[in-house]
């Protein structure tokens, strides 16, 4: 099945991009949960989600922010729902881990390397903000080191994987791959693993289609067959780099989260019209999409009788 299916994963809203850059990008929980339950109709099967304050739109980990929309897609939607514990670059890992801590969802994701994690350009686009934590936001990112230390990652899966959480493996960069393959190497991480790739963010690797090939051969190397590969490509790389990965078999995410575009100056209306422009690339490859339960019979979830919500 994993072969002819394709999983596509939404991130809905994430911690990059501030409210200023599109008045479609979801900050309240209401519209975090419609922005997910419609992704899910369009045919995501992994929703990926981050909460934010709903009075400036800028992050918020606390696990009563998360709350609210989890019990409402939940009920409305049978996607499987994956909590960040990224968070924000800005934040310990001990704020970063506590949705998935508290709510035990089917899967988290997991940054598995320390790095740097460069939003500053974007000013170069954006020159309003509504908003006073906006820009130095952006700005501070020029001095930002993304910490994802071994002791923070052993932190993180020691305190969720009790609960059956599985994880999305965020990998920035070939080293990241040698990480997640040094944690399986101490048991610490069990196969089949789910394993992103990002590609064109600053402080990661590029998204030519070399520096997708070079993640795709070193995995295969370091993993072999106990992983299924996915991509994810930051602003303008975001359908390219989904088209490439998906006609050699892997499987994709988008969202709001990784671009606010659908095309050349064009900005997404919703998270919905970017898995739908992703969905028509993948059956138009001969490929079909999965369902959010053949997306957990891939990946081996525990089910969504099983989370703490």
């Amino acid at each position: 099945m994993s072969r002819r299916k394709v999983i596509i994963s939404c991130a809905i809203t994430g911690s990059i991009h501030t409210p200023s850059m599109s008045p479609y990008l979801p900050v309240t929980a209401e519209e975090i949960a419609d922005s997910a339950v419609d992704a899910a109709k369009a045919g995501a099967a992994i929703v990926h989600l981050h909460a934010r304050d709903p009075s400036n739109g800028k992050p918020d980990q606390r696990p009563e922010a998360f709350a609210p929309f989890l019990e409402s897609i939940k009920h409305r939607s049978d996607v499987v729902i994956n909590l960040t514990t990224g968070g924000s670059p800005y934040m310990s890992v001990q704020e970063r881990i506590q949705p998935a801590r508290v709510f035990e969802p089917e899967i988290a994701s997991m940054n598995i390397g320390t790095m740097g994690f460069g939003l500053f350009p974007m000013l170069n686009r954006f020159k309003e903000f509504k908003h006073d934590w906006e820009r130095p936001y952006l700005e501070g990112s020029r001095d930002l080191v993304f910490r994802n230390t071994y002791g923070d990652i052993e932190v993180a899966l020691d305190t969720l994987t009790p609960s059956g959480t599985r994880f999305e493996f965020e990998c920035y960069d070939t080293a990241h791959l040698y990480n997640l393959a040094h944690f399986a190497d101490r048991g610490m991480v069990k196969p089949p693993f789910f394993v992103q790739t990002v590609f064109g963010l600053l402080g990661g690797i590029g998204a030519h289609p070399e520096d997708v090939m070079h993640m795709k051969r070193t995995a295969d190397r370091l993993l072999g067959k106990d992983y299924h590969w996915s991509v994810l490509g930051a602003g303008r790389n975001q359908m390219s780099v989904a088209a490439m990965a998906a006609s050699m078999g892997g499987h994709v995410r988008v969202g709001l989260e990784d671009s606010l575009w659908i095309g050349a100056g064009q900005l997404a209306r919703s998270n919905a019209e970017q898995v739908l422009k992703v969905r028509e690339i993948i059956e138009g490859l001969g490929r079909e999409v999965a369902t959010p339960d053949e997306a957990r019979e891939i990946l081996q979830l525990k089910g969504r009788d099983k989370v703490a919500f």
